[in-house]
């Protein structure tokens, strides 16, 4: 059986607890490794090594540190395909997908490529008789990030690409459920050159959560995954003093408008919501076509190209999506299918039972589709996390606008349309965070930011982008002054710049 221990201080480390979990192939339903779970004295001993390091690691210029990530992203371009096969192994999506996931944390390694320029500050001459005013981005110190388990090589470079670039030293604790591509990971980060204690991995459940939230030397957390565990870190970990980024759940709505281009909107439907068997905080489960001869023109054109789907085994070159990760999210999902039936929507296709020869006891669900979805069933409301796609019926453009922006989530929303404003109001209007224009996931580039609103977001800074390098650093001012000759007397009056 394989073992997958933490990495601590450039090295693999053992957990102290003995506690383990299971990692599980889900083309096949069999355990293919177990991972050493880390207690409270294992969290300590990757803050202790990053400690170590940070001051030095701070002190080393950005342009350095820049050419570290250089060096991190060109090993992670020369070993792509093992990483991708090694993701796929635990994860499920098929290989295209997994050198995807890859792909785009690389964009932002590139971004944080560029961190000299990012971390400049202001510079004012003469903002008073003799004095200058200007401002530095330095690093908060040990921040750490708990990643989910939908992109365990994305969201994981998201954080610390620009963590790390900034000067700080990270704790990164990935999802249990497929840990070794972040292992592997860090391990590059430091054949790329990044001193030991720079990056570290622990993994575990909620005892290692909790460590990170409690431990007093971490300054910042950043997390993506459930709305309800995102609460209760940005909760517990700003009532420990520290910096906060907590991202959530989603039900993203795809508009679809009378004039939108049909043949184009339905391959982007069918994509966004079963792409990665619908394992995306991003996907596409909702699609809400505005009148009824849109509706049922949609409807009709999407059962056929359901029915074409392939799924597979996550190395069969020819799936469009795999299993889902484990035997409890896939009962988790089939309970909901199950549960649309008796909230009375029309389940057009359903994908229970859904076997593979040879790999019968795999994670395999196959693509559904309710239409009929009304808005006071709970899995409208709830995020279903699967390759389930659900039709909400919308007589007019306002009741569209209204349905993603009353919905307790935020994240991503687009719309497929040829009028241009239609689309310009619907993107100033609708209460979401990230919006698609004929993009139906709408995931911002490397250099933008990504966040949602409302449920799906608990804080007020986004990933990556200028706006990560904002979380990951504290602004300091200097107002200076070189004083000539004798002094006057010292004033009791509040300094001003008359």
């Amino acid at each position: 059986m394989r073992a997958i221990r933490n990495f601590i201080n450039g090295e693999s480390a053992s957990a102290s607890g003995g506690r383990a979990g299971r990692v599980f192939n889900p083309n096949t339903g069999a355990q293919q490794a177990e991972v050493a779970f880390a207690a409270a004295k294992d969290v300590d001993a990757a803050v202790q090594a990053a400690l170590k390091a940070q001051p030095g690691w701070a002190a080393t210029n950005p342009q350095r540190r820049a050419r570290v990530l250089f060096n991190f992203k060109a090993l992670v371009e020369q070993n792509m395909d093992e990483l991708a096969h090694l993701l796929s192994s635990e994860h499920g999506k098929v290989i295209a997908d997994a050198r995807g996931d890859i792909q785009r944390g690389l964009e932002v390694i590139e971004f944080a490529c560029g961190i000299p320029h990012a971390l400049k500050g202001e510079y004012t001459e003469g903002a008073g008789p003799g004095i200058d005013v200007y401002s530095m981005r330095q690093p908060l110190g040990v921040v750490a990030g708990i990643t989910p388990f939908n992109f365990p090589a994305m969201i994981p470079m998201w954080m610390f690409g620009v963590a790390i670039a900034c000067g700080n030293t990270f704790i990164l604790k990935p999802s249990e459920r497929d840990p070794s591509v972040p292992v592997r990971l860090a391990e590059l980060m430091m054949e790329a050159g990044a001193p030991t204690g720079v990056l570290n991995v622990v993994h575990g459940d909620k005892e290692a959560v909790d460590a990170i939230i409690a431990h007093p030397d971490i300054k910042a957390i950043s997390f993506v995954g459930s709305s309800d565990i995102a609460q209760y870190i940005y909760a517990n970990g700003t009532a420990n003093g520290k910096r906060v980024q907590a991202m959530g759940g989603a039900k993203n709505h795809g508009i679809v408008m009378p004039d939108a281009d049909m043949d184009q909107t339905i391959k982007d439907l069918v994509g966004a919501a079963y792409g990665s068997a619908g394992e995306r905080c991003m996907a596409l489960p909702v699609v809400v076509p505005v009148g009824k001869q849109t509706a049922d023109e949609l409807r009709e054109r999407l059962i056929p190209e359901i029915e074409k789907l392939k799924v597979g085994i996550s190395t069969d070159p020819e799936a469009q999506y795999g299993p889902v990760v484990t035997a409890q999210h896939k009962q988790r999902i089939e309970d909901y299918i199950a549960l649309g039936a008796k909230e009375g929507a029309e389940l057009v296709r359903d994908g229970r039972g859904f076997t593979l020869q040879g790999y019968e006891e795999g994670y395999f669900i196959g693509p559904t589709l309710f239409d009929k979805v009304e808005t006071n069933m709970r899995t409208y409301q709830e995020e279903i996390f699967g390759p389930v796609l659900q039709i909400v019926r919308a007589e007019t453009f306002e009741e569209a606008v209204a349905l993603p922006s009353q919905h307790q989530y935020g994240n991503g929303v687009a719309i497929f349309t040829r009028n241009g404003r239609a689309a310009r109001e619907f993107a100033s209007r609708v209460n979401v965070g990230m919006v698609g224009i004929n993009v139906p996931i709408p995931v911002p580039v490397a250099y933008h930011t990504f966040g949602g609103w409302k449920r799906s977001v608990f804080g007020d800074t986004n990933v990556h982008g200028l706006e990560g390098v904002k979380f990951y650093t504290k602004v300091k001012t200097v107002t200076a002054r070189w004083p000539e000759g004798m002094q006057e007397d010292s004033s009791f009056v509040i300094p001003t710049m008359r």
